[in-house]
């Protein structure tokens, strides 16, 4: 609650569904966006991960699971979540620390300690609520989208945004239905209820942002790696985000949350 108003969709929201992919705001790790079919291709074959929004594998395995609280004061908590066991042939772990301030949140998020080589990205997936009686304005400061196909997975190519699209002078959302991927965003993006800017500043491994307004509330998904990175990297194409971590090897990402009245 900010400003004595609920700015995150609870659980509890008259309109929020289960599962937890519909409401909060967590962490997308040891992936972000889709996998078609939950496809991995690796050197060793191909891997296949249970679809948890059919067609797709989605927005990775941390987002319904225990965390452990690893450290804790008053103002922050550092809490840790075990891959393996989970259906992540690649094993490791995730840790992420949210810092809270007066008028700020930052929030880091790190995945490494992989038991072989394989696929890695970051991103978080906040659902920001809307008022019943006023609009937010939604500023992503981004020219191109990706193409994506019926099931909403990236072909690959990528396009200049449509006007109903473009969002660079933070227009209104209005009724914009939007399921979109934009590429090479530059922070911050930037939410605006009628009493409060929020700025989403993230930092540059960050460039594409997913954005997903149904009725109910806003998405603003900041991401290391586009949707169906590894299918797509597998095929020739080039630019998508994703790491490949070795054992050793870690990821990390940051965003930096802070509001004005």
């Amino acid at each position: 609650m900010v400003a004595g108003v609920e700015r995150i969709l609870s659980k509890a929201h008259a309109r929020a569904r289960e599962p937890a992919l519909y409401w909060g705001c967590y962490p997308m790790v040891p992936w972000a966006g889709r996998l078609s079919n939950g496809r991995i291709p690796t050197s060793d074959g191909e891997v296949r991960l249970e679809p948890n929004l059919p067609p797709s594998a989605i927005h990775g395995l941390g987002f319904d699971k225990s965390w452990e609280i690893v450290e804790r004061s008053e103002t922050a908590v550092t809490m840790r979540c075990e891959l393996r066991g989970l259906g992540w042939p690649f094993g490791g772990r995730a840790l992420q620390t949210l810092t809270l301030g007066v008028r700020s949140l930052e929030l880091e998020l790190q995945v490494g300690g992989y038991t072989r080589a394989g696929p890695a990205g970051l991103g978080w997936h906040p659902w920001f609520t809307r008022p019943p009686s006023a609009d937010v304005e939604l500023c992503i400061d981004a020219a191109e989208v990706l193409v994506l196909d019926a099931d909403l997975i990236p072909t690959g190519q990528v396009r200049p945004v449509t006007p109903i699209e473009d969002l660079r002078s933070g227009p209104p959302v209005g009724d914009r239905r939007l399921d979109h991927a934009y590429v090479h965003a530059k922070s911050p993006a930037i939410v605006r209820w009628p009493d409060l800017e929020l700025r989403i500043e993230y930092d540059s491994s960050l460039q594409t942002v997913v954005v997903h307004t149904p009725p109910e509330a806003i998405c603003v998904e900041p991401q290391t790696m586009w949707p169906n990175a590894p299918l797509l990297v597998a095929a020739g194409v080039r630019d998508t985000g994703l790491r490949t971590l070795e054992p050793g090897d870690s990821l990390r990402a940051t965003e930096r949350w802070t509001w004005t009245s």
